[in-house]
């Protein structure tokens, strides 16, 4: 390796390594797959999720080392200063394939509706990037799906599923849920809950960790696919998940203006890709028919009619001096909304403590 220098490193520098012809420096601690996407590589994985631990199950993410008789998982290979290391080769790329070829032979589709969630469509991009749609593989399928789980949050379409158990782990690791786990061996390897039942009755918490991670759309997002008729091309907005004061950020999807799906943002400074059941799932009020789209006040006649933010404020403070000068300030009392952030519950504990003098506050979310 003439003209590239000491792979080894020494004292003065960081350890380095060849990567396809390349003299690349590295972490202790990294893997060659972590080093590899830090120089810009693409190697193909399916079972590999940044937040998780490296599982290397579905060997995608082989790589050739030189003085090895064969390809080696990158996702849980150590680097090590001084490897020679090839991403790709016309091996590796037939390996690769063959391995995608089988899979397609045993789900009962490839193109899954992105509406089914965040890594959904995963699958569906390395298949086509190989040329992996042959047919040539064709036998007995494996999977169970759970069509007739009751739960209104998650499809179990099992048919699809690939044991990468990326859903297992996220649960776990992740979560802490536990719920999630793997049954039998073999080809009749399956996910299931606790004792096979439906996810209702086991420890989910319906976070939807595990529809976000899922590689292929068995897991996916039921209320979201339930718009997948909803005309236009699906476009991604990020805002702030309205439901308590963390501030998880999320991916609203939209089409035409219309809600058809919201995803948790996985660069999320406050949630990195984790919300909780309401962040997740609770997102019909947006457009619910029943939602108050202006203020309303009552007349004398006591009906509710349309009114300006002013009027409606002005209605309101009207309607608190009122109640302190008939019967004291002790008959005030503030309920901060669950779905208010911070800077508004601050404000009215300001407006109950410093306006009136009182302790007269408490939050919707504490019962």
């Amino acid at each position: 390796m003439s003209g590239q220098g000491n792979a080894k490193g020494n004292d003065q520098g960081p350890p380095r390594l060849i990567l396809d012809g390349e003299l690349v420096s590295f972490t202790p601690g990294e893997t060659v797959y972590q080093v590899a996407s830090r120089h810009g590589r693409s190697i193909p994985t399916l079972c590999f999720d940044p937040r998780l631990e490296p599982f290397g199950g579905c060997r995608l993410c082989a790589v050739e080392v030189e003085g090895w008789g064969k390809p080696v998982a990158s996702c849980t290979l150590p680097a090590a200063a001084g490897m020679v290391v090839r991403t790709t080769s016309e091996r590796l790329e037939a390996y690769r394939r063959i391995l995608l070829e089988m899979l397609v032979s045993e789900n009962r589709e490839v193109d899954v509706d992105p509406l089914s969630g965040y890594s959904s469509q995963e699958f569906r991009r390395l298949v086509d990037r190989y040329g992996a749609r042959t047919g040539r593989f064709a036998g007995e399928r494996s999977g169970r799906s759970r069509p007739e789980d009751p739960n209104p949050f998650i499809l179990r379409d099992y048919d699809n599923c690939i044991s990468c158990y990326r859903c297992v782990r996220v649960c776990a690791e992740q979560q802490g849920d536990h719920a999630i786990s793997v049954i039998h061996r073999g080809f009749h390897t399956r996910i299931a809950v606790e004792f096979d039942g439906f996810l209702k009755a086991s420890s989910c918490t319906f976070c939807g960790q595990c529809v976000q991670t899922c590689p292929t759309g068995a897991l996916a997002d039921r209320k979201a696919l339930t718009r997948r008729q909803v005309p236009g091309e699906t476009k991604k907005t990020r805002t702030i998940c309205p439901y308590c004061g963390v501030g998880c950020s999320v991916d609203v999807l939209t089409r035409n203006g219309t809600m058809v799906g919201l995803q948790p943002a996985m660069d999320g400074p406050a949630n990195m890709g984790a919300l909780c059941v309401k962040g997740q799932y609770a997102w019909d009020f947006v457009q619910h028919e029943e939602r108050l789209a202006t203020p309303l006040v009552r007349n004398r006649a006591g009906d509710l009619v349309p009114a300006t933010w002013d009027e409606a404020l002005d209605e309101a403070a009207r309607g608190l001096r009122e109640v302190v000068e008939k019967f004291g300030r002790e008959a005030v009392y503030g309920v901060a909304s669950g779905r208010a952030p911070n800077e508004a519950a601050y404000a009215l504990q300001k407006l109950m403590r410093a306006g009136w003098g009182l302790h007269h506050i408490d939050h919707c979310a504490r019962a």
